[in-house]
């Protein structure tokens, strides 16, 4: 029997690939109200589109997805009786709460849980260093990765996929927990996805950081629910150009978060450089207004603004303006990193723990090989460089669309006619800047200075 949980394909899917090398299987997935509930509302949608995708593909070979709601430890000892099941396979995770889990149903089990590792290109500790740790700096990690061949690809086998009754269905469980049958989204939307990509990706290194652009796969989404192999992606994509090897690179960093999880389970609670936590972020009541206006896009930067205005409006944001928003949350507000990660897991179709608290970790400065502490992205910069002619603003913030390319980036800087000729009245139909971004990197070096030098 196949345990399907962040996997949920059968292309390249190891865990698949072994429960069908015997004479019948089946499909099972857990949903867990509690966790339903505490994921935010595109994810969970994204994730519920992706169960009934799954469901279609195998309905369409004859059988469909078994769905049980409950504990998973209390729902497998079950199944697994009810079937006479001799094994259950499933792909493991590097999360504590995954771990945890994963032990519980262990230890309940009269069956073996045989766990593979098809949710990243290469599992945790395949890749060290000479003296057999975890590289802590990206370069040799990526160095050491990229050397490594890639697992070798098996087809799925013969077996006999078990119908679940009429009690045990996709559509049954749903109904149970007042949820509608959404619209489904396969591993073949995801590969149609990645074929559209194909078409584009040798521009990569020039596009990647250019929001008004398709410059990006946009597949992190298929990738956080397995829609998509990250083993077959790096096969297909290949290295034959600079544009293709640079996105291969992208997989690297998603390994190597997943293995730091693996090591720092607490990645998304402590710094991973622990004097870091030493800081003294903003607190109270100022500091939670200012954590609503920038959640809110209401900061007066039109970059930040239009790149949250899209989390909101979509569960996703360009990679560049995750970088953007970040350091402006943590270094121009003084915000603790760890209530924007918290954040952004909430809205993302694509957050979990490892690729969202990494990130988070790399822009605030506190993880390994992080950007350095001194380095605050300006936002002005950061938007007349790549979205120059204001293309990516004036589709989120239409209120400054007839602001000319200069001044949408910075409306405080513009003239006052030029202002009202564009219909634009700060601090009424756009707000002011709600902090000073030169005195705010300034203060945010001497924070951090300060918690480096203290004892």
């Amino acid at each position: 029997m196949a345990w399907f949980r962040r996997d949920l394909r059968l292309i390249d899917n190891p865990a698949w690939t072994t429960a069908t090398h015997c004479g019948e299987t089946a499909a099972l997935v857990v949903l867990q109200p509690g966790l339903l509930a505490a994921a935010g509302p595109w994810r969970r949608q994204a994730y519920l589109k992706a169960l009934a995708g799954l469901d279609e593909t195998l309905s369409n070979d004859g059988a469909g997805l078994w769905v049980e709601v409950g504990d998973p430890a209390e729902v497998l000892a079950r199944v697994v009786a009810q079937l006479g099941a001799c094994e259950v396979t499933t792909n493991a995770d590097v999360t504590r709460w995954s771990v945890a889990r994963d032990h519980k149903v262990n230890q309940v089990l009269a069956v073996p849980v045989t766990a593979h590792w098809g949710t990243m290109v290469h599992p945790p500790r395949s890749v060290l260093t000479a003296a057999g740790t975890l590289s802590r700096v990206f370069t040799p990690f990526y160095k050491a990765w990229a050397q490594l061949p890639l697992p070798e690809a098996k087809a799925p086998g013969t077996a006999q996929v078990i119908t679940p009754p009429a009690t045990s269905t996709l559509r049954h469980a749903l109904s149970s927990l007042s949820l509608e049958m959404p619209e489904p989204w396969s591993e073949y939307h995801a590969l149609d996805q990645l074929d559209s990509w194909q078409q584009r990706v040798d521009d990569y290194g020039n596009n990647r950081d250019l929001p008004a652009v398709a410059g990006t796969s946009e597949l992190s989404t298929a990738l956080r629910f397995g829609l998509l192999s990250p083993r077959y992606l790096a096969e297909a994509v290949g290295n034959d150009t600079s544009g293709r090897a640079s996105f291969v690179r992208q997989l690297a960093w998603r390994d190597w978060y997943a293995h730091l999880t693996a090591e720092h389970p607490d990645i998304d609670k402590v710094s991973l450089r622990a004097e870091y936590d030493r800081i003294k972020w903003r607190s109270g009541s100022d500091a939670d207004a200012d954590f609503i206006l920038w959640r809110e896009g209401r900061t007066g930067y039109p970059i930040v603004d239009a790149a949250m205005r899209q989390l909101a409006a979509c569960g996703w944001m360009h990679n560049r303006l995750r970088m953007v928003v970040a350091s402006f949350l943590v270094k121009d507000l003084l915000v603790d990193w760890r209530r924007g990660e918290r954040w952004f897991r909430w809205m993302l179709t694509d957050g979990e723990i490892a690729q969202n608290a990494g990130n988070w970790q790399w822009v605030a400065g506190t993880g390994p090989d992080s950007a350095p502490y001194f380095r605050v992205f300006n936002p002005i910069t950061q938007s007349r460089r790549f979205d120059p002619e204001g293309g990516y603003l004036r589709r989120w913030l239409p209120e400054l669309a007839s602001l000319n390319n200069s001044d949408i980036h910075a409306p405080w800087q513009a003239k006052p006619l030029d202002l009202a000729a564009a219909g634009v009245t700060l601090g009424s139909t756009y707000p002011l800047p709600i902090v000073d971004h030169a005195e705010a990197r300034q203060r945010a070096i001497a924070i951090y200075k300060q918690a480096l030098n203290s004892c």
